[in-house]
Parts: structure tokens; sequence; C-alpha cells
């Protein structure tokens, strides 16, 4: 599916699934029915409709194994941010042990992080072109200073370890989000189930080709399945885009307070 779809809102994503599953439901009824004449029709007539349910099935497994990958990125796109937003908050809450202006630095690293995760990182998501050749100063800087701090006590040597090892895991949970940004349904499974749902929608209308007004409600209430099932794949289809997608709230929540020496 193209960028144009995802960025749209829900009411006109739904419309033009909805739409489009329409007119292709049209147009094959239209072709089914013209062609269903003479010998055309007594052989569209021979077709079992034994074939329907094992079509159905099929259709029903590929959305099951687009959907796995999809629910799967959410998963961990939610467990990545999550992650990373409890990294930073535990860096911020170890740096108490250390003087004021340690804090003050370690405490505007990490918030510059965020602000840059806001402004820089999650545009980029969005459109897929976030990079792991993108790297975060901020969260640098942080681990330069950490491992500069001179440490006076076990207290602090402690603490000093579990921030470099806070910040160690904040990087890979970043890692890991930028990496799940960038996954999608391919053209390939996107194409294998449209293709299956024309074929059993071509089936039902050879089925009931003698009955115009039963392959009318049949393909109609297949149809309606196959735009809920698409319109529910695509709406999650990419973890940082769309109106469902992740948002960077939990790491929002987390955003130190000020400075020690800007208060």
């Amino acid at each position: 599916m193209g960028d144009w779809i995802h960025a749209l809102p829900l009411g006109w994503m739904a419309l033009v699934v909805f739409a489009g599953t329409a007119l292709v439901t049209a147009a094959i009824y239209w072709i089914v029915m013209r062609l269903a004449t003479g010998e055309r029709a007594r052989a569209f007539k021979a077709v079992s409709p034994g074939l329907l349910p094992p079509l159905g099935i099929m259709f029903g497994l590929l959305v099951a194994f687009i959907a796995a990958q999809v629910w799967g990125d959410l998963d961990r796109a939610n467990a990545a941010v999550n992650h990373e937003a409890s990294a930073l908050r535990a860096v911020v809450l170890l740096s108490r042990p250390f003087p004021a202006d340690a804090q003050a630095r370690i405490r505007t690293a990490i918030d510059r992080h965020i602000q840059d995760v806001q402004d820089v990182e999650w545009p980029a998501m969005a459109h897929q072109r976030a990079t792991l050749a993108m790297i975060s100063p901020a969260l640098a800087q942080a681990l330069e200073v950490t491992l500069a701090l001179p440490t006076t006590g076990e207290g602090q040597v402690i603490a000093q370890r579990e921030i470099v090892a806070s910040l160690g895991n904040a990087l890979d949970a970043r890692r890991q989000r930028i990496l799940v940004s960038q996954s999608k349904v391919n053209w390939v499974k996107w194409f294998a189930l449209i293709i299956e749902a024309m074929c059993t929608l071509t089936g039902i209308a050879m089925v009931h080709s003698d009955n115009r007004t039963a392959a009318r409600l049949a393909m109609g209430l297949f149809a309606t399945a196959v735009a809920v099932c698409v319109f529910l794949l695509v709406a999650h289809d990419r973890a940082f885009t769309g109106q469902l997608s992740v948002r960077p709230t939990p790491l929002v929540s987390v955003r130190p307070d000020p400075p020690l020496s800007e208060k």
C-alpha cells in the first residue's frame, strides 16, 4: 500500500477501502453476468458450491498471516518505546547521588534527546526514513558526562554503573523502534490477499449466476467482510504511521524536571 493511504484520516481511509472494494466487486459481478449466457451459463452453474468454503478459508488464512506480522510489529514498537522511556527515567533517578551541576548536565541531555525524538525522529519514522545511521547526540553526551563523573563513594560508583547500563538499554530500545519503523506488509502479500478475494468473489458470482439477486447479496456480504479486513490491516500496517500509530507519549511523560541550575 502507498504512503498516501496511510496518511489519510481514518474516515477517508475507510471510504477509499470500501469504495475500492465495491468497485472491484461490481466489476466482477458485471463481467460474470455478461458472460453467463448459453454454454457459459451452464458451465458457470456446473461450478460446485463446495469450492467456496476452501476459497474463504484460504482468504482467512492470508488475513491471519498478514495480521500476525502487523500485530507483532505493533507489540514490538510499543515495547521498544516503553523500554526506552523506562531506561531514561532510571537515568534521571540514578543521577541524584551526584552534584547538582552533574545532575543538570545529565537531565539536560535526556530532555534534549526526548525533544529530538519528538521533532526529528518520529516524523522520520512515520515516513520510514529513519535509519540506524541516525545517531542521538544527546544520549552520547549523557554517556560521556556519566563516564567522566568523579565518584567519591560506593553509592556513586554503583549509580554510575547503573546509569551507563540504563543509557545502553535506552540506545538499544531506540535501535529497536527504528528497525520496527522500517517494517511493513510488502506488495506480494497484499497482491496475494487481493487476488484471493477476487477469486472468491468470482466463484460466488458463478455459483449464483442464475439468480442475480442472490449473487448481489452474497457478493455484497463477502465484499464487506473483505473491506473490513483490509481496512483493519491498512490502519495498523505501519507502527509509527497514521492515526492509530504508536505515539511518543511514554517518552514525553518521563521528561525530567528543569535542571537544578535553571530553577
